[in-house]
């Protein structure tokens, strides 16, 4: 998924993960996109300070419920 994809997912109610089923990607009140380990609390930001490049690759996102393998 790419940031838009990513952020147009967040922004329409649906479970965004990266990796694996321990990060989910949510959006704060201040209208930041993060990235939290559930577990354990870390968070980063989405995408980098440009805010142009995803901190992780594409093919890592998804959806849970939609067409892929990791839900």
């Amino acid at each position: 998924m790419n940031i838009e994809a990513i952020k147009a997912a967040v922004d329409a109610g649906q479970t965004v993960h990266w990796v694996n089923t321990g990060y989910i990607v949510h959006k704060d009140s201040l209208g930041q996109y993060l990235i939290t380990y559930r577990h354990g609390g870390s968070t980063i930001g989405l995408t980098d300070q440009s805010g142009t490049r995803l901190n992780g690759d594409e093919a890592e996102f998804y959806v849970v419920g939609a067409n892929n393998d990791q839900s």
